[in-house]
């Protein structure tokens, strides 16, 4: 593994790029994907400085200031599989933070390069847990890197209060964007921007449904853990961020049906991003196609770039096993979390938290 530079200089932060934070364009789309739809909208959080995580690293590291659990000048320490990393260069500078992250091998050259730009000290670990997989392995060394470092602060993301405040802005956002909403969709990784955005919108349209997309092989609702291809979607872990409650229901969707809806965002919509933003993007055109004359809005959490040698690569698709003309143009009903592995897009009106063995039944609907 590669081994972060441990003696961090003091930073002066720069707070006013704190005034960048936020304020990303909402988008009409109506491409095909992969099926006809009459369009959804989408939050353009790629377009925003730091990308849609900066938003929870700022809440986050502001939290630890106010509470006095992050000193001034001192290192913040945290795992990523890239998204937040940005999030947290930006915060890191802004605030006055060294930044060290533990990321894994399977992060993207041009990813590495660019948290290396933005001043970054990076560790990779160079393979996965036994059990918990890569996100395991990450956490392991960062608890060795805090140990190393008394004065560092780690945000735990996934366990962070703080993280879900992060997404008011989001939600304000949104609300002043839109004049209705009936569906909502998110992806679910740590559970922070679902939950921080869902109570404040529910406030002003009380039956807004909440749809949650998760990756095939997450643990999050309850499936059995599998490797995962697609970075930034899922877990291997069981976030205490995430809001069950609050879900109608949750789609699991593959890397077929991911890239798929990626590339034909690029062709027909220009605006496309990575797996998250291709699967929120499947499921929110299935919504506004099933659910007729409803108002359906996503978040789609970053841009294209970063997945150039990836989601949008024939080679790693192909290497991969991944064929997207192949991707499924409708979702598999299944019952219960555990009563099916889903391996490809599945849908269920069964959400469960798979800590506490308690479940929401929601209303059926007709078979769609």
């Amino acid at each position: 593994m590669t081994t972060a530079v441990l003696g961090s200089p003091r930073t002066t932060g720069r707070r006013e790029l704190l005034g960048l934070l936020g304020r990303t364009p909402l988008a009409r789309v109506t491409a095909d994907l992969p099926c006809p739809q009459p369009g959804f909208w989408a939050k353009l959080e790629g377009l925003g400085v730091g990308g849609m995580k900066a938003r929870a690293a700022v809440s986050m590291l502001l939290g630890a200031e106010e509470r006095g659990e992050l000193r001034p000048g001192a290192p913040v320490v945290e795992s990523t599989s890239g998204t937040l990393g940005i999030g947290l260069a930006f915060a890191g500078q802004a605030l006055g933070h060294p930044v060290v992250l533990v990321g894994d091998i399977e992060l993207e050259p041009s990813m590495r390069q660019l948290l290396h730009a933005h001043g970054v000290r990076l560790e990779l670990v160079d393979r996965p847990a036994a059990e918990g997989g890569w996100q395991a392995a990450r956490l392991a060394r960062l608890r060795e890197l805090l140990a190393l470092l008394p004065d560092a602060y780690w945000p735990d993301q996934y366990n962070n209060p703080d993280n879900t405040a992060g997404y008011a802005s989001l939600a304000a956002e949104l609300a002043g964007q839109l004049d209705h909403l009936d569906v909502l969709v998110c992806s679910v990784g740590t559970g922070g921007h679902s939950a921080g955005i869902i109570g404040p919108l529910r406030r002003n349209w009380p039956g807004l449904r909440l749809i949650g997309v998760d990756a095939t092989g997450s643990t999050i609702f309850g499936q059995p853990a599998r490797p995962r291809l697609m970075r930034g979607l899922g877990s291997s872990i069981h976030p205490r961020n995430v809001a069950y409650d609050a879900f109608d229901e949750v789609h699991w969707v593959g890397p077929a049906e991911a890239a798929d809806a990626c590339r034909r965002l690029a062709r027909s919509a220009f605006v496309s991003g990575g797996w998250s933003t291709g699967a929120v993007a499947l499921v929110a055109a299935w919504a506004a196609r099933v659910h007729s004359g409803a108002v359906v809005a996503t978040v789609f959490p970053d841009g294209p770039h970063r997945y150039l040698g990836s989601v949008f690569d024939d080679d790693f698709t192909s290497a991969h096993g991944i064929d997207p003309s192949t991707a499924a143009t409708r979702p598999v009903e299944i019952p219960h979390p555990r009563a099916v592995e889903a391996t490809g897009w599945a849908r269920c009106r069964t959400v469960t938290d798979p800590l506490a063995n308690r479940s929401t039944d929601t209303t059926p609907e007709e078979n769609t």
